[in-house]
């Protein structure tokens, strides 16, 4: 196998210069998917992979796919890719690097001349997020089985526009059809989002799997009156009810500790006016673990709470489970083609599990998947200050690449 180099100023500066579109003051992206930035991001990339020789199609619903030939066409390709749109006050990493750290090794291969055997492609996957459309995950959930496409164009944001209306706006409906295309392999890589290896010292992550994930959103139903003239004992408060449900919340988590996690991240409150009682809440629920049956208790518990909370304040409420993502093993023929490449670039790699969702989560359903982890500065992520390197960027594009080939040689 020949020995590539990626180009780590290159990456960096491609990071940099798409760093540029929804940058926002204090050095993160808001580039929320189907927006007019991420149309902007997305002829970007276009443009970039046309530039290298590729094949760029796009399917139903949004994800793209950018093909560079390989000697064998009967093989299936191997994909490596992310996604490029950010969370409301995201950072600069958070799935971009997954993207353009692919980017680079397809620009290597290009500048080398090298052949792979199988076909190679980049994907950008549509709403990995789920900040304006949830649930997250929402196009490789549609390419691997898990939503339908009539599901995904159904999803609307908090003002009422829908996934499908959006994806026609930009000029990203695709024609293919979403899961029709084979991988041999894909590889993901991306920030840890997490404090492990930074802690460690290790430079690289070989992503066991990724643990399960449950989304709820509840609706507090209560009575706007007028703050100054109701008395206390007469109010019904929506805002006490959810505002104790966020401790409930947070204390469930606590219970399960250290491996189980849960927030309430989005909060809104009707009519949200100084001298109102608020009548109305809508608030989310986040909650995290390895193991199904932990996250089946931590449910049972919630929705006890919200039984308990609720009628004695006067409060109706309704409670959707909108989104569940099992826990999922990645394949171990392809963690060890990660644990190989960071041994050829000269890394230290260490075997994890990770806490937050990815596409890959869905794709292992439908294609053999791995992901791999280069770390982030104090584990901070989803925030414009989310920090990775030059050298760790550059790691793990390189790594990335070498375990691509290491999959490809396999193949051949």
């Amino acid at each position: 196998m020949q020995n590539l180099q990626i180009d780590g100023q290159r990456l960096w500066d491609t990071l940099m210069h798409t760093a540029q579109i929804g940058a926002t003051p204090k050095g993160g992206i808001c580039r929320l998917t189907l927006t007019d930035l991420d149309r902007q991001v997305r002829d970007w990339f276009k443009a970039q992979c046309e530039a290298l020789g590729c094949a760029v199609a796009v399917d139903e619903v949004g994800a793209m796919f950018a093909r560079r030939p390989g000697k064998n066409p009967n093989l299936a390709p191997i994909a490596m890719g992310s996604h490029l749109d950010t969370q409301p006050t995201g950072g600069r990493f958070d799935g971009v690097l997954g993207v353009l750290g692919a980017l680079e090794a397809m620009r290597t291969l290009h500048e080398a001349g090298y052949e792979t055997n199988a076909p190679i492609e980049i994907v950008n996957w549509t709403n990995e997020e789920g900040a304006r459309f949830a649930p997250a995950m929402l196009a490789s959930g549609v390419f691997a089985g898990v939503f339908s496409r009539d599901y995904a164009y159904a999803r609307a944001d908090r003002d009422g526009k829908t996934f499908g209306a959006e994806l026609a706006r930009i000029g990203y409906k695709g024609a293919d059809k979403a899961g029709a295309r084979q991988f041999s392999a894909m590889f993901e890589l991306h920030i840890e989002q997490g404090p492990i290896l930074e802690a460690e010292g290790r430079m690289i992550g070989a992503v066991q799997g990724v643990q399960g994930i449950r989304w709820y959103e509840v609706i507090v139903a209560g009575e706007a009156a007028h703050t100054g003239t109701t008395p206390m004992a007469l109010r019904k408060n929506a805002l006490i009810g959810a505002a104790r449900m966020i401790e409930r919340v947070d204390a469930i988590a606590r219970e399960h500790a250290p491996d189980a996690v849960g927030a309430v991240g989005l909060i809104e409150n009707k009519p949200n006016s100084r001298n109102v009682i608020p009548g109305e809440v809508f608030f989310s629920v986040d909650f995290r673990h390895p193991t199904e049956s932990v996250l089946d208790a931590m449910e049972a518990k919630f929705r006890t709470a919200l039984a308990d909370v609720m009628p004695p304040l006067q409060l109706t409420y309704t409670e959707t489970r909108i989104w569940q993502s099992p826990p999922v093993k990645f394949v171990p023929e392809l963690i060890e083609c990660v644990r190989i490449g960071a041994e050829k670039a000269g890394f230290k790699s260490r075997d994890m599990i990770s806490g937050a969702g990815h596409d890959a989560a869905y794709i292992v359903r439908v294609a053999p998947t791995t992901m791999i982890f280069v770390p982030c500065a104090g584990g901070i992520s989803h925030n414009e200050a989310e920090s990775t390197s030059f050298d760790e960027c550059a790691a793990g594009a390189q790594v990335l690449l070498n375990a691509v080939l290491e999959f490809d040689r396999r193949l051949g």
